[in-house]
């Protein structure tokens, strides 16, 4: 008998931003690779249980021809002998939205649908598991990655996956929202396997969401003075940017060095005086320490601007 991934998905739209989604998490290797498929000009499908990978093209095919994300889901089930062991949850660029969980789906399992949004699992923990991402999807500000992620983790923590963790993923697109407007894969991001895949997969979506996301500017930015330009020259010191003794003052040679951390890390998405702006507005929010607490500062900063 082939593997069935015991997992939890969401599938979602943002018509604010023109983008559709899913983000996902089970006890099976590189779920990125079997779950998600997701096009700007149709919409998104999560098939899984005993997944049959078919449904993802064919069901994006009938998105575009103008059919309902209830009349994807028909056809799809209704021409598949092992429908009974499948899972598929479905949501269109029209704004329709449809979930199926067959009756031979390991216990638990089921699907919840919103306004914008449907999440499906099997072989959970507790059915509760569904009713906190549904929770956790509607009330987290911010964009769409980061009310996926939420509820990626409110489901995993409210029992997720009986069998345990290792992989997830997100996958979201919009129309031009790839590598320089090149096609509509606006956030790619998998772990294929990890202790705790969520917990990685949102640590490198930040990366991603710094390196290659584009942000409104900012109205106005403000300088790094006294303990946090101190403290941000240390780290730059430590990672070997900045040759100078660290002071309060963020003078032109820690510029400097910050340009060079910049160029490293490719985050020139960003103007120095808007990186600047961002640690200096996320430092206390960030953790960790060295290169870690420095891009989380940049994220926390860098949160507040809307994303183009």
């Amino acid at each position: 008998m082939k593997p069935r991934p015991s997992t939890f998905s969401i599938v979602a739209r943002d018509p604010d931003q023109n983008a559709v989604g899913v983000a996902v998490q089970s006890k099976f290797i590189s779920v990125g690779s079997v779950v998600p498929f997701v096009s700007a000009d149709a919409g998104a499908i999560a098939t899984q249980s005993f997944a049959n990978v078919a449904y993802g093209p064919d069901g994006l095919d009938l998105l575009r021809e103008g059919h309902t994300a209830e009349e994807v889901v028909e056809r799809l089930t209704e021409a598949d002998d092992e429908a009974e062991s499948r899972q598929v949850g479905v949501v269109g660029q029209d704004g329709s939205i449809a979930a199926f969980t067959g009756d031979e789906c390991f216990d638990v399992a089921g699907d919840i649908q919103g306004a914008t949004y449907t999440v499906q699992g099997n072989i959970l923990e507790n059915e509760e598991t569904l009713d906190a991402m549904a929770e956790a999807f509607e009330t987290t500000d911010g964009g769409l990655p980061e009310r996926l992620l939420a509820a990626l983790h409110a489901g995993n923590d409210a029992g997720g996956d009986k069998r345990g963790e290792q992989s997830a993923a997100m996958y979201i697109a919009k129309p031009e929202g790839g590598y320089d407007g090149g096609n509509d894969r606006w956030v790619d991001v998998r772990v294929d396997d990890h202790e705790h895949p969520i917990d990685e997969l949102e640590r490198v979506f930040k990366l991603y969401d710094i390196t290659l996301l584009e942000r409104e500017a900012p109205a106005e930015t403000v300088s790094l003075t006294g303990d946090t330009a101190k403290e941000v020259c240390e780290t730059l010191a430590d990672l070997g940017f900045y040759d100078e003794t660290p002071t309060d003052e963020f003078d032109e040679s820690a510029v400097e060095a910050l340009e060079s951390f910049r160029g490293m890390n490719n985050f020139e998405n960003h103007s120095l005086v808007v990186l600047e702006d961002a640690i200096a507005r996320g430092w206390d929010d960030a953790e960790g320490d060295g290169e870690t607490r420095l891009v989380e500062a940049i994220w926390h900063g860098l949160s507040r601007l809307e994303r183009k």
